[in-house]
């Protein structure tokens, strides 16, 4: 059970992932030790799954954010563990979900350019033997960076 001092530690390290015990000990007039334990405990019990760098896509060289639907032609165990394997061997590719609706999966892309999405899309979604067909959108604007879980 998470009381409100264990909400802000996860509301500041969402902010600032670098925060030190002495640093969050100073935003939530705690002793050093006594934040230290508590993020410890938050880290042990799951709350916190890791610590990343979020990076500049643009710096990067990847221009082109995308999402694109897949629909599977065929639906069964064996062709959504096939199309998870090749999810997770694409770089590409840095998210997706399966999905209710018309589409099986939404992933998110990054690509350098237009031309590196079009390889994705027919030389490798769209050749996997069970991608019936795919629906592209790119982004244009970003309004809102991906931001932290509501706490």
């Amino acid at each position: 059970m998470l009381d409100h001092i264990d909400t802000r530690i996860l509301t500041e390290l969402q902010k600032n992932a670098q925060l030190t015990a002495q640093q969050l000990a100073d935003v939530l007039h705690l002793s050093p030790s006594q934040a230290g334990r508590r993020r410890q405990r938050l880290e042990s019990d799951g709350y916190i799954r890791a610590y990343v760098a979020r990076l500049d896509p643009d710096s990067l060289g990847l221009h082109v954010q995308g999402f694109i639907q897949v629909h599977l032609g065929t639906h069964g165990a064996e062709q959504s563990r096939d199309f998870a394997r090749l999810v997770n061997t694409r770089p590409e590719i840095t998210g997706a979900w399966t999905m209710t609706g018309d589409a099986d999966y939404l992933l998110r892309v990054y690509c350098a350019d237009l031309p590196a999405l079009n390889a994705l899309i027919h030389e490798v979604l769209l050749a996997h033997p069970s991608v019936a067909r795919v629906h592209s959108q790119i982004v244009m604007d970003q309004l809102k960076q991906d931001g932290p879980l509501p706490t």
